[in-house]
């Protein structure tokens, strides 16, 4: 149904008339992901839609429970509009969840198990979250009793929803809500729910530079369009068995691996955790024919010695966001690199496309209506052909404002509203399609395995400790997550440097997730300064990297010299 049934104030909707143009040409799709779902099971009832270790599930179950677990959470309080923290791993509980609150307008706020109080914290006051999603057999860490912790720290959470609980959680548990909901009481209830293809979907997250998380809110009928637009891209049909080994909740779990399973059909394989080995064995069990790796997963493919071992056959393509050549070569199967942020625009190339902008671009957009421009920066000057600018981009998918944040909206937008992504590239025309190579950030943060650190939030954090004068957070090389945090220190007079472990106790102890502590430190006497008298991290960038490129050098030739010591 097309229009907004539920509107929330805070939320900066699209121009009617340019909804009706994205209807028209079809970059948006007039329907909602619970309809979407309905449909799918109408037509594959029988076909596994989520299969994991623990259990897997048909497309008429995934439709039956999650219609039980949303008029459950309807029973229990929740109506359309209020929002829910989600805390959950990659599982089929996770899918099921994030279905159920779809169907029945509850917005998931997409976060992920590893924030702790600072994060949670802001999140609750932020988008007014009325409950609160977590898994309870995820990890070593206690996510049920911290929940609890932030429930009494935060009045506005009243319900907890806990998942994979063993006995009572102290909450409701996921298991009971859908159990105590037979299906013919569940049906009834569901029909007085109607909801709007323009309505929000979910609170996405921005990664950011200050740490303090910006909403992004993402709506049915365009985040349905989205996934269809990066599908075509890849020529994924209902044939294929995708493969997702990531946090599902993130906006690229959803766009790439939950709604296509939803939308087209197709079964998706989930990895609650990343095991080179055993996601090979899955690979080749399921004969998987796509899969995706926003983090670290291709690099420690890369490094994996017993590749030859497994059969990939199936596999069709992995696409990656970087080091696509590397890993085509050590696979022997399609690779390509990608581009996706969560204010609305993938780049992607196919199987098919030519070799340069497979793996040497992030590719093109597969929306015919995305705008794309690349200026120079602080400017809205367009960069000659060839030349590095600032991704700018505005289209169906792009956001239009984060959501209760006008001040951060006026500095995000040009003046003809192109979306200021912070990302540095460079365009090339490869046989007739524009495509777009990565090349950097303007923002000041670290992009961890794919979770974005905000450098100034976490400087604040060490310059609590008694030692540290200031403290500047910078991004280091790492083979395996692309980059990692080094921190500068200027160290009060007669103190000495904080270790690395010593500063995540701080940091983790005050509330921050532990992620986000620095892996390096190093002391300087004064910061950097570019000739205008500015901090340049630009050049305590290179710094860390020189240095770290020498301490390579000299443990390679301690361990060429090895052999003659011995000799």
């Amino acid at each position: 149904m097309v229009g907004i049934l539920h509107p929330i104030e805070g939320v900066v909707y699209c121009e009617p008339a340019l909804a009706r143009k994205f209807f028209n040409a079809g970059a948006w799709i007039d329907r909602t992901i619970g309809e979407a779902l309905g449909a799918t099971a109408r037509t594959v009832p029988d076909k596994q839609a989520f299969v994991c270790d623990e259990r897997s599930i048909t497309f008429a179950e995934l439709d039956q429970v999650t219609d039980r677990l949303g008029a459950a959470l309807l029973s229990i309080g929740f109506a359309s509009g209020d929002r829910v923290i989600f805390q959950m791993g990659t599982s089929v509980e996770t899918a099921v969840g994030l279905l159920a609150c779809y169907k029945v307008g509850v917005i998931p706020v997409c976060s992920i198990p590893q924030y702790r109080e600072v994060e949670i914290g802001q999140l609750a006051a932020q988008s007014g979250a009325k409950g609160y999603f977590v898994q309870a057999d995820l990890g070593d860490f206690d996510l049920v009793s911290f929940a609890k912790r932030m429930m009494q720290r935060q009045p506005v959470l009243q319900h907890l929803v806990v998942a994979g609980a063993a006995s009572n959680p102290g909450g409701h548990r996921l298991e009971a809500l859908i159990e105590d909901m037979p299906i013919e009481r569940a049906r009834p209830l569901l029909q007085g729910v109607r909801i709007g293809s323009e309505d929000v979907l979910a609170f996405q997250l921005s990664g950011g530079t200050t740490g303090t998380p910006k909403i992004i809110p993402r709506f049915h009928a365009e985040y349905l369009a989205h996934s269809a637009g990066w599908m075509q891209r890849f020529g994924i049909g209902r044939s294929d068995t995708l493969m997702w080994s990531l946090p599902l909740i993130h906006n690229a779990g959803q766009v790439y691996a939950l709604i296509p399973t939803v939308l087209l059909g197709l079964t998706c394989v989930l990895m609650p955790k990343v095991d080179i080995p055993r996601m090979l064995k899955l690979i080749e069990r399921h004969r998987v024919t796509q899969t995706i790796s926003i983090g670290p997963i291709a690099s420690q493919l890369i490094a994996y010695p017993d590749i030859k071992n497994h059969d990939l056959s199936s596999l069709r393509l992995f696409a990656t966001m970087s080091r696509a050549d590397a890993l085509e070569a050590h696979i022997g199967r399609p690779c390509s690199n990608l581009f996706g942020i969560t204010e609305g625009l993938v780049l992607a190339c196919g199987p098919e496309d030519p070799a340069f902008a497979r793996h040497r671009t992030q590719g093109a957009s597969a929306c015919s209506l995305d705008e794309i421009r690349l200026l120079h920066p602080q400017s809205e000057e367009p960069v000659k052909l060839g030349e590095m600018g600032e991704l700018c981009f505005r289209g169906p998918s792009s956001l239009r404002g984060y959501f209760n944040l006008p001040e951060a909206n006026r500095n995000a937008f040009t003046t003809d509203g192109f979306y200021r992504s912070g990302d540095m590239m460079t365009a090339h025309v490869v046989e007739g399609c524009t495509c777009y190579a990565f090349e950097g950030r303007l923002r000041d943060n670290v992009n961890r395995g794919g979770e974005k650190i905000g450098c100034e939030e976490v400087e604040a954090f060490v310059s609590m400790h008694p030692s540290v004068a200031d403290a500047k957070l910078v991004a280091m090389p790492d083979p395996i997550y692309g980059e990692k945090g080094c921190v500068y220190l200027i160290l009060r007079p007669g103190h000495q440097a904080p270790s690395v472990k010593e500063l995540a106790d701080l940091l983790v102890g005050k509330g921050l997730a532990k992620f986000k502590c620095p892996e390096r430190v190093e002391t300087i006497d004064a910061f950097p300064v570019t000739s205008v008298g500015k901090l340049d991290k630009a050049a305590l960038r290179a710094m860390i990297a020189e240095k770290l490129m020498r301490e390579a050098e000299v443990a390679a030739q301690d361990a060429s010299d090895t052999p003659r010591k011995h000799s």
